[in-house]
């Protein structure tokens, strides 16, 4: 019955209803205002009519109603496009309906008041019933008609797993006008007929069973509540979806923000920076926001890939002000656009400036005093800087000090510089330039330890690989030739890569910048490496192709300057442990402050001069583990 009663209702969303059904409800509702007359009259008024009065005011009645409805075409009117001029149609149907009951029932039984009476009560019930059985039925035609939308604009959605979080996600999706949940999808095996939270749960054994599954119950998208599911299952069921033009959806996460608010994401699309990530990273966040807390920071390259979240996860622990410095305009209004729309109560700064020029800077730090300096801004692609050797120099060396002079000039009371891997036994300018970065910084702290320098600044180097989806790297380049079609571009079928993601990354900074470290670098547990050949063909089966069929994967050979193994940052033989078991402590050589500064001033002379050669040899006379690769500088290391 109710599967009947929804058919008629999507019969009435979809097209018209049949006349005849609107004819014969009509003079129901007719007849059915008659007799509530007469049992008014009955109940209320104690008024005793003979059975064969009752008999005739129900047959004329319905007599009548046929003939008028039928005369004035009343129902022909399509409900749902009722006008005024329709309503009118209505009401003079009841009129002659009732004169013409009159005139037969005073020939039958005479004319009286009572009848009268009862004739006027008739054509105000009979007019009731008919407006507003109409107006129900415009109601529900409305409210049939947005579910129809809804459902055609849903997505049928299983939810992967059974575990409290997937229950909570199918939850809350009960009421979703995107996404519409079937089941659960638990395994390959299990007893089945199973309900869990109203929905059922399903399994499927292999590949032909999730088709076939897909098909027959319009599936569209295949929902994991946490990016460790997803990861536990990517070799296998995320293929199979793919495979079957099913999207691969990833729920939302709550993250704190200001005030204890919470932020709700809207389910999307799963990436591939998902299913690379790691398990959440345990950091004392009580101890971080509250060395943070009420402090001004600032933070250079503000408006970089590293540089932005840091300001966004600074914006979340109640700092004073917030000093942003960067030489890129866009990206710095696009910034303040962002931190101006979720932070309202924070005040922040937006400083256009370059840490190359030490007016600047220093108009910055006597202005608004920063406690805490976050160094980010540096120049960071390898083949870029190969070809640019000199604005390397300038950028990533001079500029890193005079940050750090500043910081004890003003005294600042922590210096926070974010290195890179490459830093570690360099085989191109860009890092070797941040390697001789770390030893000014390095060696400027611990003159200050020793009182050497006057000055009370902590110096932290933070050094880590690869950040995914950072601006210009491998993920967003590769995603982007995906969807002009191609070719992907991979230098080497074995090239491999350490990844961290930006948040993740940021964190671990915010944890080496709150822990008792000293002057020291700080490498970070960067993971399992990622082959980059497989990166590029699973984002192109993210993506609903087939490698090499549909997108082609090209090898291009190494960049100049380029590893194909990038340096083990964290392991036993190279660092020393903390408090924290994803930050580790580097050993390396220690520097003569003298020295440092001394080799900074002639790089940065030789730099501004162009003159290559020389900067190069001294480069390499500095950092001696710095061995050019697949490079032109390879002739200096002879």
């Amino acid at each position: 019955m109710n599967k009947i009663f929804r058919k008629w209702l999507g019969k009435y969303v979809s097209e018209y209803l049949n006349t005849t059904v609107i004819y014969l409800m009509d003079v129901f509702l007719s007849v059915a205002a008659s007799g509530i007359v007469i049992l008014i009259a009955i109940v209320f008024f104690d008024h005793v009519f003979p059975s064969d009065f009752i008999l005739w005011w129900l047959a004329s009645s319905a007599l009548t109603s046929m003939v008028v409805f039928y005369l004035t075409r009343s129902y022909r009117v399509i409900i749902r496009h009722s006008t005024m001029r329709d309503l009118g149609r209505y009401t003079l149907a009841i009129i002659a309906k009732d004169a013409v009951m009159y005139a037969a029932l005073s020939l039958l039984f005479g004319a009286s008041d009572i009848l009268f009476l009862l004739l006027m009560l008739d054509f105000f019930i009979g007019l009731f019933l008919l407006f507003m059985v109409r107006l129900l039925m415009i109601m529900v035609y409305d409210q049939m008609k947005k579910n129809s939308i809804r459902r055609r604009n849903c997505i049928n959605v299983l939810v992967f797993g059974t575990s409290d979080k997937s229950v909570a996600i199918a939850t809350r999706l009960s009421n979703s006008p995107h996404y519409r949940v079937v089941g659960f999808l638990a395994g390959t095996d299990g007893p089945g007929h199973m309900m869990l939270s109203d929905f059922p749960v399903f399994h499927c054994a292999d590949a032909r069973a999730f088709e076939l599954f897909v098909r027959d119950h319009s599936i569209g998208g295949l929902l994991f509540a946490t990016e460790k599911d997803a990861r536990n299952c990517q070799d296998s069921l995320i293929q199979f979806a793919v495979r079957n033009k099913v999207k691969v959806l990833l729920s939302p996460t709550i993250d704190e923000m200001v005030g204890g608010r919470l932020m709700h994401n809207r389910v999307r699309e799963i990436k591939i920076e998902d299913l690379l990530g790691r398990e959440e990273i345990r950091i004392s966040m009580d101890e971080i926001v509250e060395n943070f807390r009420g402090k001004t920071v600032m933070v250079t390259g503000a408006a970089g890939s590293i540089g932005s979240e840091l300001c966004r996860q600074l914006a979340g622990f109640g700092v004073r002000m917030l000093v942003l410095y960067d030489n890129a305009e866009t990206p710095m209004h696009n910034l303040r656009l962002e931190l101006e729309e979720r932070f309202p109560e924070l005040k922040f700064v937006p400083v256009i400036g370059d840490v190359r020029m030490p007016n600047r800077l220093d108009f910055a730090f006597r202005s608004w005093k920063p406690q805490v300096v976050f160094h980010a801004a540096a120049y960071k692609h390898v083949p870029l800087m190969e070809e640019n050797p000199c604005e390397a120099v300038i950028a990533n060396v001079a500029g890193t000090r005079n940050v750090a002079d500043k910081c004890i000039e003003y005294g600042v009371e922590k210096m926070v510089m974010i290195s890179t891997d490459k830093a570690v036994n360099p085989t191109n300018i860009m890092g070797c330039t941040k390697r001789l970065a770390e030893i000014y910084v390095q060696s400027l702290g611990i003159a200050v330890e020793k009182g050497e320098v006057k000055g009370a600044t902590k110096f932290v180097t933070t050094r880590f690989g690869n950040v995914l989806g950072s601006n210009g790297s491998v993920i967003p380049r590769f995603r982007e030739q995906i969807e002009s079609g191609g070719p992907v571009t991979v230098t080497d079928r074995n090239i491999t890569r350490f990844f961290m993601t930006i948040p993740e990354a940021c964190r671990l900074v915010m944890e080496a910048a709150t822990m008792s470290t000293g002057n020291r670098i700080c490498v970070f547990d960067m993971g399992a490496s990622v082959k980059i050949d497989h990166l590029a063909r699973r984002m192109i089966e993210l993506a609903g192709f087939v490698p090499d069929k549909d997108i082609k994967i090209e090898y291009t050979g190494l960049r100049p300057g380029e590893k194909l193994y990038e340096e083990v940052l964290s392991n036993a033989e190279n660092t020393l442990p903390t408090s924290h078991d994803r930050i580790r402590i580097a050993k390396v050589r220690d520097y003569d402050y003298n020295e440092a500064r001394d080799y900074a001033d002639r790089l940065e002379e030789l730099a501004r001069k162009v003159d290559i050669p020389a900067m190069v040899r001294l480069m390499k006379e500095v950092v001696p583990e710095f061995k050019s690769r697949n490079s032109e500088f390879e002739k200096y290391d002879r």
